[in-house]
């Protein structure tokens, strides 16, 4: 039984006893009536609303699906092979912020320290071959300098 039904219910109860609405108990009792028949229908139309909006979120959600399945793939075992790209951390001279780098950023050349605004900026260019290959495994110095590593 719905609130609606147990209110009407209620309202043929006290119209069957013949609730004298002159006396003040029985004021008092029509009063009580009417508003539970005006909060039993306000509950009612929030129920129906409520329902309305789970039926449109349940639709968006069905569609937003759709579009993660065109836009990431179908293949929901992706999310746990984790990402291929290195990632390298650089400490800010200044602030001594830790940042975490890819190969995009580091091809970039610079950025901005996220925590002080410090300019940082990456050269790997250099004259020197041998400062590159400064502790390489397997390095000789007696082998050519047109060997790279």
């Amino acid at each position: 039984m719905t609130i609606t039904e147990k209110v009407a219910y209620l309202k043929g109860l006290v119209e069957g006893l013949g609730v004298d609405e002159t006396s003040k108990e029985g004021r008092i009792i029509k009063a009580i009536v009417e508003v539970l028949d005006d909060v039993a229908l306000t509950v009612s139309e929030v129920e129906d609303s409520i329902s309305e909006v789970t039926e449109q979120v349940d639709a968006i959600d069905e569609d937003l699906e759709d579009l993660e399945k065109d836009f990431y793939g179908d293949d929901e075992d992706e999310d746990d092979e984790g990402d291929d790209s290195d990632y390298y951390e650089l400490t800010c001279p200044k602030c001594g912020e830790k940042v975490y780098l890819d190969d995009d950023l580091l091809s970039d050349g610079e950025m901005t320290c996220p925590k002080c605004g410090e300019k940082l900026e990456f050269d790997f260019s250099t004259d020197d071959e041998d400062d590159i290959c400064d502790g390489c495994v397997g390095h000789d110095d007696d082998e050519e300098d047109s060997e790279k590593h």
